[in-house]
């Protein structure tokens, strides 16, 4: 980390991530994150004809895979950094993760949440330490907004995607799948920004660099798919899902960097085909999985993708849900 570079994002440091930034994040790591599980269901494997290994971030710090990024940023603030804090603005994942990682670092964590965030995530990010301010998701600017707390409080923006030590820190969970179960022919992850896409690729391309990788978004918030066709970033309006962690109006300038030269297909799938795989992995393997991190078992189960006869990673990436609408979801 270059030193008296206090009020920049930590992704300006850097041009842009590789596979060694993966390699390094995981070594920053290595008993601090949890090595989450990687599990399979036969019953899942003989309906599709295919073997699917679930990488299940559910079981990670706070939740979600986000620990993996926030906590690799921050570990490389330094000393007048770590003095005046850090802040970002999330749905509630990457909140939680940021505050977390700054508690265990040793700094303090401003978020900007909007105010429609799962109450199960606002209450998590708050009981982390973080100061939390809400903001209006279709009315406020909350780049503005987290601008001018930067300018006021000397704070280091953690940016929830478009960072190459955020990118980095998620790559590890791929980096881990390749690991524990060799070559796979498709990778599947969920696509919001585009960190935890951006990253597994950087780790396929060097692992494995005849797999597939293919982020898979919901229908209403189709910009990376958009992006991707068109060979730069589109932006839409504030789309509208259950899979709030994946309601991203655009993906970052580094992860679509990444995404053109690895990243094969962003497939997209509509709210009824999620809430089907949520109710799969409930049943059927007594996991609890957020809408988001049911994005990739969604795509399969609707066949949005071929996968027969192959080897399939999808990686579960969280399980931060509100009981009471988790209920609701899977009842349906």
């Amino acid at each position: 980390m270059i030193a008296g570079r206090l009020h920049m994002p930590l992704s300006e440091v850097l041009a842009a991530p590789t596979f060694i930034d993966v390699v390094a994040a995981a070594k920053r790591l290595h008993g601090i994150a949890h090595r989450t599980p990687v599990l399979h269901s036969q019953t899942l494997d003989d309906r599709l004809g295919a073997k699917v290994f679930f990488k299940c971030e559910n079981f990670q710090r706070m939740g979600a895979f986000k620990f993996r990024g926030a906590f690799n940023a921050i570990a490389q603030l330094d000393a007048a950094q770590r003095r005046a804090g850090v802040i970002t603005y999330s749905s509630g994942n990457h909140a939680q993760a940021v505050a977390l990682a700054a508690r265990l670092i040793g700094t303090s964590a401003t978020i900007l949440m909007p105010k429609d965030t799962p109450a199960v995530k606002l209450e998590a990010t708050l009981n982390y330490g973080a100061n939390v301010h809400l903001y209006d998701r279709l009315g406020d600017n909350r780049e503005a907004m987290c601008k001018e707390l930067m300018e006021s409080q000397g704070l280091t923006l953690v940016h929830p995607f478009d960072d190459c030590q955020v990118i980095a820190g998620q790559g590890t969970s791929a980096l881990e799948l390749f690991q524990d179960v060799g070559d796979l022919d498709v990778l599947l992850t969920p696509l919001g920004g585009g960190g935890l896409l951006a990253g597994s690729a950087l780790a396929a391309q060097f692992i494995a660099p005849a797999c597939r990788v293919v982020g898979v978004e919901p229908t209403t918030s189709s910009d990376g798919q958009q992006s991707l066709r068109a060979g730069h970033i589109v932006r839409i309006s504030p789309p509208q899902s259950i899979a709030e962690g994946a309601l991203g109006t655009h993906v970052g300038e580094r992860n679509f960097s990444v995404m053109r030269k690895h990243v094969h297909d962003v497939i997209t799938v509509e709210d009824p085909s999620i809430m089907e795989a949520m109710q799969w992995l409930a049943q059927c393997m007594k996991l609890v999985v957020e809408p988001t991190g049911a994005l990739a078992l969604a795509a399969v189960l609707a066949q949005r993708i071929d996968i027969r006869g192959l080897r399939i990673g999808a990686i579960l990436s969280g399980g931060n849900v509100d009981l009471r609408r988790y209920a609701e979801l899977i009842s349906v």
